[in-house]
């Protein structure tokens, strides 16, 4: 508990123990110690109303000014910080700024040699591939060229082959004298080989 001391007992105030709290007592006013007033004990503390219309209203308007007094807080700030920036590097900033344009300029010169230099290398590299592209067709259609001459040739030699062979075939004219040569010159068709493809059985002919 706090130990009250009144104004009428300065002795008593500094006679008072150093663990206590001096507290001055008020006319009129309770103590923290005090009961509640009888006349106040049935008393139920309610808020005062408050329209919804009004609260909206009153909210919307507080969001409002707290966003302006926000961004001129910062404008504020901002033009103040610009201004001592100005005052302090001001010269500085020029100097670097004639420096920045001048490396800007230099750059963008080089850039462009960069750019040209590469145009050519590009255009250089576009019309060999277009070179290659060109021998790689003209040999296609040398290779395609020879493989149709070599078809040619082989069909050649295949209607060749055939002539010689159709002089073999048996036909209404020759029919009695292939006939007769078979008949003079008898095959035995059954035989046995190996392996190696010879013969090394063949049966009596009768």
């Amino acid at each position: 508990m706090f130990q009250v001391i009144a104004r009428s007992t300065p002795v008593t105030r500094l006679l008072a123990s150093r663990g206590g709290v001096l507290v001055e007592a008020v006319r009129g006013r309770k103590s923290r110690t005090d009961p509640k007033a009888k006349s106040k004990l049935g008393r139920i503390k309610t808020p005062p109303p408050v329209d919804p219309v009004e609260m909206v209203v009153l909210t919307e308007r507080f969001k409002e000014y707290d966003l302006i007094m926000r961004a001129l807080r910062l404008e504020f700030k901002e033009e103040m910080l610009r201004k001592r920036y100005e005052e302090e590097v001001g010269s500085l900033a020029e100097e670097r700024a004639k420096q920045e344009e001048k490396e800007h300029r230099s750059l963008m010169a080089w850039n462009q040699e960069e750019n040209l230099r590469m145009l050519k290398i590009r255009e250089l590299r576009v019309q060999k591939e277009m070179e290659d592209a060109k021998l790689k067709k003209t040999e296609a259609a040398i290779l395609r060229q020879q493989a149709l001459e070599d078809l040619v040739k082989e069909k050649e030699e295949d209607i060749i082959r055939l002539h010689e062979e159709a002089k073999t075939f048996i036909t209404l004219e020759n029919l009695d004298q292939r006939i007769d040569e078979a008949l003079d010159n008898p095959k035995n068709y059954n035989f046995a080989i190996d392996k190696n493809g010879r013969v090394v059985k063949r049966t009596v002919l009768q």
